[in-house]
């Protein structure tokens, strides 16, 4: 079908007719009933539950989606489609949650699962992937054709949005731009490298590094605000990220050459503090590609919901 052209949402919203979007993560699933222009028009949170197991997981999925669908036709509207993220390795095409430690995934048909309770087309999604489609669309990146969406949270992943739509790869695995290694030798990565841009310059990582130079525990956070006042042990740890995230993106640019970065997660919550830095070790280490603009996300914890919310308006 065709894509949307970027900053293109869908046409006017006939009155009444909304989405039903999920985003679903290891603790919470962040829920929406959105119109066709990308606009909430309810929204609600509910735990994952996810030790009770993937099976109560689903089940709380689909009972969710449902509810929603049920508070959208008892208000008057018509749900006309429901949009899931979830994290994980995901198999848009087929609609299947390929594998997903949060969740416990494996292998779970979601999409149709979903869409069949609910009599409704469905669509289901990689949640950075549908994080990085929201902001494409409606966020930060609005009005670009090549967006790069980067999440720095306790991991590192990345969405490469083209013309309004986020590529997946071959095998749902696109966009890792966190296990690129950019210190071999580094700290021991998750993955099972060492090294990796996550490792290093994940929130997880910031933390990790400032306890081992000081002895003190800290969350990314706060070790920004203290290198925001000139901590030594901070300035340190906050210059090796930056550094490492340059090293990063000026690989994803040399390979993708987009207009705009969004960074988007906990580590972005550092507004200034990171990006100027940031764009100053980035434009250093460009020799002929072009500079990319260099932004903060602006939706926070509700683009993958809206994301969701445009993989549905799509189908």
């Amino acid at each position: 079908m065709d894509q949307p052209s970027p900053g293109d949402v869908r046409a006017e919203s006939p009155d009444g007719t909304v989405v039903v979007a999920l985003d679903v993560g290891g603790t919470g699933i962040k829920c929406a009933l959105v119109d066709l222009d990308g606009t909430p028009r309810h929204l609600e949170r509910h735990p994952t539950g996810a030790d009770r197991g993937a099976d109560a997981v689903v089940d709380t999925i689909v009972t969710v989606a449902a509810g929603l669908a049920d508070r959208a036709r008892a208000a008057g509207d018509t749900p006309v489609a429901v949009g899931l993220a979830v994290p994980g390795v995901v198999d848009e095409a087929a609609g299947v949650a390929v594998w997903s430690a949060n969740l416990g995934f494996r292998d779970v048909p979601l999409r149709d699962l979903v869409g069949a309770r609910l009599g409704l087309p469905a669509a289901l999604g990689h949640d950075v992937r549908t994080g990085g489609l929201a902001e494409a669309r409606l966020g930060a990146g609005r009005g670009e054709d090549h967006v790069l969406f980067v999440a720095i949270g306790t991991g590192i992943a990345a969405a490469h949005v083209v013309g309004g739509a986020a590529a997946a790869g071959a095998h749902g695995a696109a966009g890792e731009l966190g296990h690129v290694v950019v210190r071999p030798g580094g700290p021991r990565c998750g993955c099972g490298q060492s090294g990796c841009l996550e490792a290093v310059a994940s929130a997880a990582g910031v933390g990790r590094r400032y306890a081992e130079l000081t002895g003190t525990p800290a969350t990314a956070a706060e070790v920004a605000a203290l290198a925001r006042a000139g901590e030594p042990a901070a300035v340190r740890v906050w210059a090796e990220t930056v550094d490492a995230l340059a090293d990063g993106l000026v690989v994803a640019q040399a390979l993708l050459d987009v207009r705009t970065i969004v960074l988007g997660g906990g580590l972005a919550e550092a507004g200034a503090d990171l990006l100027d830095p940031l764009r100053v070790a980035l434009r250093h280490r460009l020799t002929f590609h072009r500079e990319p603009r260099l932004v903060r996300a602006t939706l926070g914890d509700e683009a993958g919901c809206l994301g969701a919310a445009l993989l549905a308006l799509d189908t």
